[in-house]
């Protein structure tokens, strides 16, 4: 099946099996190998991107699902060779290790902090509940989100100051 999906902003078309799972798409036909696979089974959280606004794990959906639609994955963060603030954060934090969770990390918590601008610390262990880490032990982890959306809410900011 031909698809076209638009990925970190641009347009991509590729010619799929049926079976083919998008984080396979990403990683082999798009060479996005920012997006691991830990488990094919939706345990790690590790293949998580964007779809459509909503954060999925892109072991278990298939690529002829997003035909027609919009994926960030970890790639599309950083913009202007500028950090995201969330990427910065791990950086500053030590919010990785080993670094293999980290990209499904990022992209959880990216989605949370576009519904949740200032989220809970409660609330960012329970959007990252669905992605492990065997290395940090989540703390840095937390902290790095809290400073993103510090720094963020900081951006914000200054942008209403200057309009």
């Amino acid at each position: 099946m031909h698809i076209e999906v638009t990925v970190n902003g641009r347009l991509r078309s590729a010619d799929v099996e049926a079976r083919t799972l998008l984080a396979y798409l990403l990683r082999d036909e798009f060479n996005l190998t920012g997006t691991h696979v830990g488990c094919d089974t939706t345990s790690c959280g590790a293949c998580t991107v964007i779809w459509d606004g909503l954060p999925v794990k892109s072991c278990t959906v298939l690529a002829g699902q997003v035909d027609g639609g919009a994926i960030t994955t970890v790639e599309g963060l950083e913009q202007d060779a500028q950090l995201h603030p969330l990427q910065q954060g791990f950086w500053d934090n030590h919010g990785l290790q080993c670094g293999f969770c980290t990209p499904g990390m990022l992209m959880t918590t990216y989605a949370l902090l576009q519904r949740r601008p200032h989220p809970t610390e409660t609330e960012i262990r329970q959007a990252i509940s669905g992605n492990l880490c065997r290395c940090t032990g989540y703390q840095n982890i937390v902290a790095a989100v809290q400073q993103a959306a510090a720094r963020l809410s900081a951006q914000d900011a200054m942008e209403e100051v200057q309009a």
